[in-house]
């Protein structure tokens, strides 16, 4: 289950490399702003989604997504985020 999950990560670091025009992740990660936006976008449908009880798995990909891909932008490595929820274990 969890491999999609790295596949994901794997994906987004590929993506780094790639022209923005024909990636939408590369453009992402290179437009800060836009990842911020689409991160709060994304979690304000979730969030409402919720509330109408529709479409709520697809609005978490998505929260998911971006939020992987604005932790790569800013060089947060979701290994590192990983470790400290370990750490957070009682």
């Amino acid at each position: 289950m969890f491999e999609n999950l790295e596949e994901l990560i794997k994906t987004i670091r590929e993506r780094r490399g790639s022209t923005p025009e024909y990636s939408y992740t590369n453009k992402l990660l290179n437009d800060k702003k836009l990842s911020v936006s689409k991160v709060k976008e994304e979690i304000g449908e979730l969030i409402e989604s919720v509330e109408k009880n529709s479409n709520k798995i697809h609005e978490a990909a998505d929260v998911i997504y971006h939020l992987m891909v604005f932790l790569e932008a800013n060089n947060i490595k979701i290994e590192d985020v990983m470790s400290e929820l370990k750490k957070r274990q009682k």
